[in-house]
């Protein structure tokens, strides 16, 4: 979820969309693994906006990806290092 400007130490810009080649504000965190490649425990993470957050969920979902869906202010209330879902 870093973008370049949080990265290089700059004023930090809102997290966008996951979706390619949408620039609008995420809203969504879309948590997953894939079970051949990640633990049970890891979660990595897409972000979505209103429009592509169905989408993105059932690419995952799918493919048995989708671990968790919820919003990027109660992911980032849990704090760093909690992949809880």
């Amino acid at each position: 979820m870093n973008s370049p400007e949080t990265a290089a130490g700059n004023t930090a810009a809102a997290p966008i969309c996951s979706a390619k080649g949408c620039r609008a504000d995420a809203v969504w965190v879309l948590a997953w693994n894939n079970p051949k490649l990640h633990t049970p425990e890891r979660r990595k993470t897409w972000l979505a906006c209103e429009e592509h957050r169905e989408h993105l969920s059932s690419f995952l979902d799918v493919r048995g990806f989708l671990k968790d869906v919820v919003t990027l202010a109660e992911w980032e209330s849990r704090g760093p290092g909690s992949d809880a879902p």
